[in-house]
């Protein structure tokens, strides 16, 4: 796992509908008990509990789980600063979530060319 705060690129999101809470963790290089307390304490961050209470994300959670780490590890929010941002600024955070998605799927894209390569 990445440290907190490194800048090294984040693995890729897979094209997948949903995600564990073990596979949140290691995409955005966030231990799985700072997710479920960031879910305490961002209400954007909601992800689907099925059976046993068993947390299931979805794209959206994980790129809001991203903007969050970039938020408090990269440019030094605190919690309530962060959620401030979150809360405040919906047409920037709509924009940054559109560019992400657009690197997402340029990225998959790219990765799905290769493979029609070989």
């Amino acid at each position: 796992m990445l440290d907190p705060g490194s800048n090294r690129e984040l693995p890729p999101i897979p094209a997948k509908r949903y995600f564990t809470i073990g596979e949140v963790s290691e995409l955005c290089d966030v231990k799985p008990h700072v997710l479920r307390y960031w879910e305490t304490e961002f209400p954007g961050l909601s992800p689907v509990k099925r059976r046993g209470n068993r947390r299931y994300y979805q794209r959206h959670d994980v790129m809001m789980v991203r903007q969050i780490r970039g938020l408090l590890y990269e440019q030094g929010y605190t919690i309530g600063g962060a959620r401030l941002r979150l809360e405040g600024e919906t047409a920037k955070q709509e924009s940054a979530l559109t560019g992400q998605v657009v690197r997402q799927v340029r990225m998959e894209l790219e990765e799905v060319l290769q493979v029609l390569k070989r």
